[in-house]
C-alpha cells in the first residue's frame, strides 16, 4: 500500500519528518522540523517483536492510541445530543438518523478510498503535492508486510498500521457532521446523505493530504497540530455554503426582525457538550501520536483550559450583550475554546492556552449574532464554532505560539475556501438535480414524521 512509504506523524497531526525518498523530497521539507528518527529494525516474526526490548513502549504507544480512537468515536454521540437538543422536537429523528448514518458512511469512505488519498506517500498519486488518488486499504491479515505493519517497523512508528487507519477514520466523519448542524430542520434527507458521501470520501481527504500526507502546506510551514483548519474549519465553511444554497428555515426571518426558534432539551445539549469535551481528550491528545508522558500531558492541559476558558468568555459576554446568561452561548462558547486550542495544542503555553479559549468564546457569540442578522440560519451555531473558530485557533498559533501568521493564515484561507467552494459546487448540483430542501408542509410537520413516519417523543 502506498500508505507505507510515510511516517505514521506524516499521516496524522505530529509535526516529525520521515526519511525523504529523494533529494527533492529532503530539500522540500520545512526548516522547523526535527531529524528523521532512525528507520526501525525488522523482524522476522510477531513473536520476535514480543520479545525485544522494544515491544513494552510500543504496547503503551499503541494501546494509547486505541483508546484515544474510541475516545474520537465517542464524540459522534456529542455531536448527536447537541445537534437535536438543540433543535425543534419534531426534528429529533432526522438529526439522530443523519448523525447514525454520517459515522458509519465516513469510516467506510475512508476505508474504500480516503485513508490511501490522504496518506498517499512522497512517490505516488497525480500530484504529492495538491491531490493523490485514493484506493482500499490492506484486506488481509497474511501477507508478507504484516509483521512490519505489526511492529515499530510499520513507518518507524509507534502504533500498528491497523490502528493508525482506525485513529484517522474516526476523525474523517467529523467535517460532514458539522455539516448536518447547520442544515438541520428543512434538509432532504436524500440530498444530504449524497452530499455527506461525497464531502467525507473524496473531498476531506484532499486538503488533509496538504498538511498530513505532507503536501504543499506541509512543505511551507504551517501547523495545524489536530485539525482547527483541515477537520473543523473544512467543516465549518462548508456549512456555510451549504446554508447559503438551502436557505433559513421557513418563518425565521421576518419584517420584524429574528423570530427565535428555541431549543427543545437545553439537558441534552449539555450532555453532548460534555461528552464532546470528553473526546476531545482523544482528539487532541491522541494527535501526540504516542504514550509520551510529557507530550500528552501538556496537550491534555492545553486542551482542557482552553475549553474552560472558552465557556467562562462566552458566558460572561453573552450575559452582557444579551442581558441574560445564556446557557446555549455558553455551551457553544466551551466548543469553541476547544476548536480554537486544537491547531497548537503542542505549542502554546497553558496561559496562552487560556488566552485562546477565552478569546474563543467571546468570538462565537459575536459571530452567532452576526448570522443571525444577515440572515444565515445555523440552528446550533456550527459555522461560528467550527469555522469563525478553527481560523481563529489556526491563527494563534502564530499569536501565542512559535509558527508564522503568514504561513498560518495562508494555509487556513486555503483550506476553508476550498471547503466553501466545492460545498456549494455540491449542494448546488443537488439542488438543480434532485432539490434539497422538504417543502413548506412537511418542514411544518416536522421531518421526523415527513422523513421517517415516527417521532421521537410519545405520550405513553
Amino acid at each position: 500500500m502506498m500508505v507505507l512509504t510515510l511516517a505514521p506523524d506524516a499521516r496524522a497531526q505530529e509535526e516529525a519528518t520521515p526519511p525523504p525518498a529523494t533529494e527533492e523530497a529532503a530539500a522540500a521539507t520545512p526548516a522547523e522540523e526535527p531529524a528523521p528518527a532512525e528507520e526501525a529494525p525488522a523482524f522476522a516474526t510477531y513473536d520476535d517483536f514480543k520479545a525485544s526490548p522494544e515491544y513494552a513502549g510500543f504496547l503503551a504507544n499503541n494501546l494509547w492510541i486505541m483508546i484515544a480512537a474510541a475516545l474520537v468515536f465517542l464524540m459522534h454521540l456529542g455531536f448527536a445530543t447537541v445537534e437535536s437538543g438543540m433543535c425543534q422536537k419534531k426534528n429529533t429523528v432526522n438529526i439522530l438518523f443523519k448523525n447514525v448514518f454520517i459515522v458509519c458512511i465516513g469510516a467506510m469512505g475512508y476505508m474504500f478510498y480516503g485513508f490511501n488519498g490522504m496518506y498517499p506517500g512522497w512517490e505516488m498519486g497525480v500530484s504529492k503535492d495538491f491531490f493523490a488518488l485514493g484506493k482500499p486499504i490492506l484486506n488481509s491479515f497474511d501477507d508478507a508486510g504484516q509483521v512490519a505493519n505489526m511492529t515499530t517497523a510499520y513507518a518507524t512508528g509507534p502504533m500498528t498500521y491497523w490502528t493508525d487507519f482506525l485513529f484517522q477514520a474516526m476523525f474523517a466523519a467529523t467535517a460532514a457532521t458539522i455539516v448536518s448542524g447547520a442544515v438541520a430542520e428543512r434538509v432532504k434527507l436524500g440530498s444530504f446523505m449524497i452530499y455527506a458521501t461525497i464531502l467525507v470520501t473524496f473531498f476531506y481527504p484532499i486538503t488533509g493530504s496538504w498538511k498530513w500526507g505532507y503536501g504543499w502546506l506541509n512543505t511551507a510551514g504551517f501547523h495545524d497540530f489536530a485539525g482547527s483548519t483541515l477537520v473543523h474549519a473544512f467543516g465549518g465553511f462548508a456549512a456555510l455554503a451549504a446554508v447559503l444554497v438551502l436557505g433559513p428555515r421557513r418563518g425565521k426571518y421576518t419584517k420584524d426582525g429574528v423570530r427565535p426558534v428555541l431549543p427543545h432539551n437545553l439537558p441534552l445539549a449539555t450532555i453532548g457538550v460534555f461528552l464532546l469535551f470528553f473526546g476531545w481528550f482523544g482528539f487532541n491528545g491522541g494527535s501526540v501520536l504516542s504514550a509520551d508522558p510529557q507530550a500528552v500531558s501538556r496537550v491534555f492541559v492545553t486542551t482542557a483550559m482552553a475549553g474552560f476558558a472558552g465557556g467562562l468568555g462566552a458566558m460572561f459576554i453573552s450575559w452582557g450583550v444579551l442581558k441574560k446568561p445564556d446557557l446555549s452561548m455558553t455551551l457553544n462558547g466551551m466548543l469553541a475554546g476547544l476548536v480554537g486550542i486544537t491547531a497548537g495544542a503542542d505549542d502554546i503555553a497553558p496561559f496562552g492556552a487560556v488566552a485562546v479559549g477565552a478569546i474563543a468564546g467571546v468570538l462565537v457569540v459575536f459571530s452567532v449574532v452576526f448570522f443571525d442578522k444577515i440572515k444565515v440560519d445555523d440552528p446550533v451555531g456550527a459555522i461560528s464554532v467550527h469555522g469563525v473558530c478553527g481560523i481563529w485557533g489556526t491563527l494563534a498559533v502564530a499569536i501565542f505560539g512559535t509558527k508564522h501568521f503568514g504561513t498560518q493564515l495562508m494555509g487556513t484561507l486555503a483550506v476553508s475556501g476550498f471547503a466553501f467552494v466545492v460545498s456549494f459546487g455540491l449542494f448546488t448540483i443537488l439542488k438543480l438535480v434532485m432539490g434539497v430542501r422538504v417543502d413548506a408542509q412537511e418542514e411544518e410537520e416536522g421531518l421526523d414524521v415527513a422523513e421517517h413516519g415516527s417521532p421521537a417523543y410519545t405520550d405513553h
